[in-house]
């Protein structure tokens, strides 16, 4: 019965699964370019040499800075929190 039920419902739930899919797909791309240490280092690596060229303010750089190391704070949290969590499931596992 429940093989049926999902080929009569599959044109309709089939590209509702396909678009969870795909939102997916790009939330995942997004939280990794968002939360990627090494990109944020480099940003603040030109924002500091911007800064020195001229080519924007101090209370620009230092704006811009505060983002980056909030980011940059928020991804130490996260990893933190992974690290945790991935201690206490293998202590559980034992």
């Amino acid at each position: 019965m429940g093989l049926l039920l999902k080929l009569l419902t599959l044109p309709v739930t089939g590209p509702i699964g396909g678009v969870l899919w795909i939102a997916e797909k790009i939330a995942e791309q997004a939280d990794r370019e968002m939360y990627n240490e090494e990109a944020i280092r480099g940003q603040l690596m030109e924002m500091e040499l911007r800064l020195d060229m001229g080519e924007i303010s101090q209370p620009e750089y230092e704006q811009a800075e505060a983002v980056l190391l909030q980011r940059l704070k928020v991804i130490r949290e996260r990893q933190a929190a992974a690290q945790s969590a991935h201690t206490k499931a293998g202590r559980t596992s034992r």
